[in-house]
């Protein structure tokens, strides 16, 4: 048999992976406690998203174990074992703020949460291709120190850097630069599965995300950033800029195009290998160029303040340059532009909010 196990399997990626993998093995084991609820509150609660993935995928088995504890993950690699061909890992805590309130559950939930599943991993499947979602986070604040030009909308890299024709590469420094404690936690995780990978010779895959999006994410204030803007410009609620003149650049990768950069690495994989994966210069987009697209595709007036209080660590320009990746695994690119990517997010959440009654039908 031939399963591929997922963490954080109710999440955005998670349950990308779940649905994209579901036809191409023979059983997809999903670990997800839920943690996110704890994290964000009622807005982060991902039992919707799991109930989703049980209704519509019969190979799919959800199992609620803490990647914190050894002792939960245990009997599930004892179960499964060599079967287990794929590890697609991406249960985390995934914001900055958040961070800052508990750093013992931050690290213990990323960096020792990771090493749990890659001891795991060594010790019941070895041969399995264990792939880690990272963030561009690792990189600390050093693309602050860019030199970066102000435009209407955006802020936007001096045309002379080598940076500006297509993004951050790989060896941007991880070292003497601020992180936030996510940051570093994230750090700690991403070097501990590069390490696995060139030292005992493992299949590991590390992949430092931009700002991953797609329809199937419970966006929260703290954490999601399209998802919650586009959820405000539905409801009315009000929204609040952090900072930057509201001028700050993330480029966005869909859901799907990460995965299907997962099953690519996975057919011809490759040990501790580490790839920047966002929208590039794809798909990206400033905060006020986000908010324009919300009010176009929802047809409202979006409601939002602004603070001049900026999210310590938070990129002022960040996108992601993905030829390394492109060089290796030639036959990816991209399918889902910004547009079409926030259209499938606003109708996928107007359908939730119809369905709780927080919105009209």
């Amino acid at each position: 048999m031939n399963i591929a196990l997922v963490t954080g399997s109710a999440g955005l990626i998670g349950s990308e992976s779940v649905a994209f993998f579901s036809d191409k093995f023979d059983l997809v084991v999903g670990i997800d406690n839920n943690m996110r609820q704890y994290f964000f509150g009622t807005d982060g609660s991902t039992e919707w998203n799991r109930n989703r993935l049980e209704d519509s995928y019969s190979n799919y088995t959800h199992r609620s174990a803490d990647i914190r504890e050894v002792s939960e993950l245990d009997p599930i690699f004892r179960e499964f074992g060599t079967d287990i061909k794929l590890i697609v890992h991406t249960a985390a805590q995934p914001s900055h703020d958040w961070a800052a309130r508990e750093p013992f559950t931050d690290f213990s939930v990323n960096a020792n949460g990771t090493l749990n599943l890659l001891e795991m991993t060594r010790q019941h499947c070895p041969e399995a291709v264990f792939i880690f979602t990272s963030t561009n986070k690792v990189y600390g604040d050093n693309p602050n120190y860019l030199p970066l030009v102000e435009t209407e909308t955006r802020w936007e890299i001096d045309e002379n850097h080598p940076y500006f024709k297509d993004g951050i590469d790989e060896y941007m420094s991880l070292d003497h630069t601020k992180h936030s404690l996510f940051g570093a936690s994230k750090v700690a995780a991403d070097i501990l599965v590069q390490e696995y990978g060139r030292y005992f010779g493992m299949k590991t895959g590390v992949f430092r995300g931009g700002c991953l999006t797609g329809p199937n994410h419970s966006g929260a204030q703290l954490h999601g950033f399209l998802s919650y803007l586009m959820k405000c410009a539905i409801t009315g609620n009000q929204y609040t800029i952090f900072g930057y003149k509201g001028k700050q650049v993330r480029d966005n990768i869909h859901s799907w195009d990460l995965v299907n950069m997962f099953w690519h690495f996975y057919q011809a994989p490759r040990a501790g290998e580490v790839y920047n994966a966002g929208g590039g210069r794809y798909a990206n987009c400033s905060m006020l160029e986000a908010i324009a697209l919300c009010e176009e595709i929802s047809g409202n007036k979006m409601n939002y303040t602004y603070s001049e209080t900026n999210r310590i660590g938070d990129h002022i320009w960040y996108v992601s340059n993905l030829n390394k990746f492109k060089e290796h695994y030639p036959g990816w690119n991209w399918t889902y532009d910004l547009k079409e990517t926030m259209s499938q997010i606003h109708d996928s959440m107007v359908a939730r909010l119809q369905s709780t009654g927080a919105v009209a039908k």
